[in-house]
């Protein structure tokens, strides 16, 4: 059974690389005041974790920033602190094809938003959320350094020690955007490849 399950992700894969092939985009980031809108991929399997989430969300939202959190959650029924959250939607396992690949609408739409960031927190690399962050048209894609191929698809990464605790993961990665300023935005936008 295991054996069958690998070859079905291994062809969701080779999928995914055949449509990320085609996906034109650059990278582009000049300052977190500039930042309007945040889409987050997340592995929604640990509820213990949303609400670290959840947190990260506030903060932002009181930074006028608007947050969208796209999940999986592989089990059938949705936990009850997932459910009427306007920011949150969560896809599982029967909205993924036979290959792992989301066939929402909510997982389309959010690829094709053009979000300031994409934020992953992908960090068990489940195939669902790691290919709508690859084909994501975010203008500046963030991510775990793993040194393989799925890194490949971010233009900033955070290498931090196994376990990764998602509050420290987020806590860097706004330290890490509030570094990264021009001296005038107007003037000089950096541009992240």
């Amino acid at each position: 059974m295991e054996l069958f399950e690998t070859l079905r992700q291994n062809v969701g894969n080779r999928i995914l690389l055949k449509k990320n092939s085609r996906v034109k985009r650059s990278a582009f980031y000049s300052n977190i005041s500039l930042i309007k809108t945040i889409g987050i991929v997340w592995d929604s399997s640990e509820p213990e974790e949303f609400p670290y989430l959840s947190a990260f969300y506030q903060r932002l939202h009181e930074r006028n920033i608007d947050v969208r959190v796209i999940g999986y959650y592989p089990y059938k029924a949705l936990p009850d602190k997932y459910t009427a959250i306007r920011y949150l939607s969560c896809i599982r396992r029967e909205e993924v094809n036979f290959f792992y690949i989301p066939v929402t609408s909510e997982a389309l739409e959010f690829i094709e938003s053009r979000f300031d960031i994409l934020i992953d927190i992908n960090f068990k690399k489940v195939l669902p959320l790691h290919y709508i962050s690859s084909l994501s048209m975010a203008r500046l894609k963030i991510g775990l350094y793993e040194g393989d191929e799925i890194s490949d698809s971010f233009d900033l990464m955070m290498e931090m020690q196994k376990p990764v605790n998602i509050e420290t993961y987020l806590n860097e990665i706004i330290y890490y955007l509030e570094m990264i300023k021009s001296e005038n935005t107007k003037k000089a936008d950096i541009k992240i490849l």
